[in-house]
């Protein structure tokens, strides 16, 4: 089940996080993810597992109208590769093909370590940038094209 973020979710977005540091993410860029969630203007979402929040990620429009990009998305680094990634990239999809059928591209920044899954979607690389994030921790920037009706 996902619903949108709320408030209160904070805590348990900030654990995610923690969870997938220093792999998925550099211990720096926490702050930065903390004041994201005070301040996002992004459309985001929580998945649940039961009473458990599992996943959290966003979708954004760029200013250009045909593409979108995603935002701090993660799941909680036990429950890795058991569909819960899969359903929150579904979940943003689902968004963009009701309240934005006309982007035609959707974009990723994200390391090395997620880039597999994303491949693995259907994202092609488009840049890689070494150490970007942190030493060792590179940036991927990937890019699914959308049919017209925001479908992969």
């Amino acid at each position: 089940m996902h619903r949108p973020y709320r408030p209160e979710d904070e805590a348990v977005c900030l654990a995610l996080f923690t969870s997938n540091m220093p792999d998925f993410f550099a211990p720096e860029e926490r702050l930065e993810f903390a004041e994201f969630l005070k301040t996002m203007t992004d459309t985001y979402f929580v998945v649940e597992d039961g009473e458990h929040l599992v996943a959290c990620g966003g979708v954004f429009l760029r200013g250009d109208g045909r593409t979108a990009g995603l935002s701090w998305g993660m799941v909680e680094r036990s429950r890795h590769r058991q569909g819960y990634g899969r359903a929150l990239l579904q979940i943003r999809l689902d968004w963009l093909r009701v309240h934005a059928p006309e982007v035609q591209a959707l974009t990723i920044d994200t390391s090395q370590h997620s880039a597999p899954f994303f491949a693995h979607m259907g994202f092609e690389t488009q840049q890689v940038e070494l150490d970007h994030y942190a030493p060792g921790l590179d940036r991927h920037v990937m890019q699914l094209l959308l049919n017209t009706s925001g479908e992969r």
